[in-house]
């Protein structure tokens, strides 16, 4: 008997075209088709990746802050979701700006893979065996801010780039240590590679880091599909730690941290924020008894309120320079 022709696409799938993007991509895509009803190998069929290139992609040489913020990760493929040629958009969460655009919504948020921040060197077994004046290599204003609250004689040294890119400028001596995020090692097979792995309450997260978006038109966001790949644990998690980073008004341009825990006995939450010197640290933290409905919505309350706290004391202290 002839097989039945797959079905025409159901869901198109954007998604950045780096190798972590897309092998993150590939593990909700199979998801989706599952919830489609469809057997692993027609997962292309019904749910085909689509691959957009975005501004964040193609300019590697200078800080996000310096060339529009995290926007530019998203801006390319949220045009494509507001134009109807893509259904969907997988997203890293901490790389989504703390408000959409009119229209989006993040429909769902697939079980967090592990937040914490990976310690990577070729030569030193830690953050501490690190020799005075070192060269640590990081992109990002909040590890910058962290590394230097606790070991101020470091030299931070630039590094933007794909894990790849970041590992072979390890590689080359370029840095001698990088930080990177545990969640997009391990997606992409390296998992044991860290020669550390850093706290998540004493050294919080990027709000979200850990955690795909999927990120959707906001009359699709009632499908089927996108409850069946949602985990409402992790939603809760980042709803507090998304509040925090709206509060704080959250961009390239402070060093925020966040990181939540969901369990039978409730939500924990930390946030802090730095100066972008790491000499002045401003942190909470508090706890959430969950009720059920309504959960989420006072989750990013608490988020809210206290990121609110922690601006409030800081103030603009907290915000990098413009130049």
């Amino acid at each position: 008997m002839a097989k039945q022709p797959v079905a025409r696409p159901k869901v198109r799938i954007g998604a950045r075209g780096s190798k972590l993007s897309l092998a993150q991509t590939r593990q909700v895509q199979a998801r989706i088709a599952l919830a489609l009803g469809a057997s692993p190998e027609d997962a292309d069929a019904v749910a085909p990746i689509v691959v957009i290139t975005t501004s964040g992609d193609r300019i590697q040489d200078r800080r996000l802050l310096e060339i529009g913020g995290k926007g530019l990760f998203t801006k390319e493929i949220e045009e494509a979701l507001l134009d109807g040629r893509i259904d969907c958009a997988v997203h890293s969460l901490k790389d989504m700006p703390g408000e959409l655009p009119p229209g989006l919504v993040i429909a769902a948020t697939p079980e967090r893979e592990d937040p914490r921040d990976a310690f990577m060197s070729v030569n030193h077994a830690g953050f501490d065996a690190l020799p005075p004046g070192a060269r640590l290599g990081t992109a990002s204003l909040r590890r910058q801010a962290q590394a230097l609250a606790r070991r101020p004689d470091l030299d931070i040294v630039m590094t933007r780039g794909n894990v790849d890119t970041r590992l072979a400028k390890l590689e080359r001596g370029e840095a001698d240590a990088i930080l990177l995020a545990l969640s997009g090692l391990k997606r992409l097979g390296l998992g044991h590679l860290p020669r550390e792995i850093l706290d998540p309450v004493a050294c919080p997260p990027a709000p979200g880091q850990g955690a795909l978006a999927i990120e959707t038109r906001a009359d699709l966001a009632g499908a089927a599909w996108l409850a069946a790949i949602h985990h409402h644990p992790t939603a809760l998690a980042v709803a507090a730690e998304r509040g925090a980073l709206v509060a704080l008004e959250g961009s390239c341009r402070t060093a925020i941290g966040a990181y939540a825990q969901v369990d039978q006995d409730g939500l924990r939450l930390v946030v802090e924020a730095l100066t972008p010197d790491g000499r002045e640290r401003f942190r909470r933290e508090a706890s959430l008894a969950l009720a059920g409905e309504g959960d989420e919505a006072r989750a990013r309350q608490l988020g809210l309120a206290l990121g609110g706290e922690i601006r409030e004391e800081g103030g603009d202290r907290l915000l990098l320079p413009e130049t």
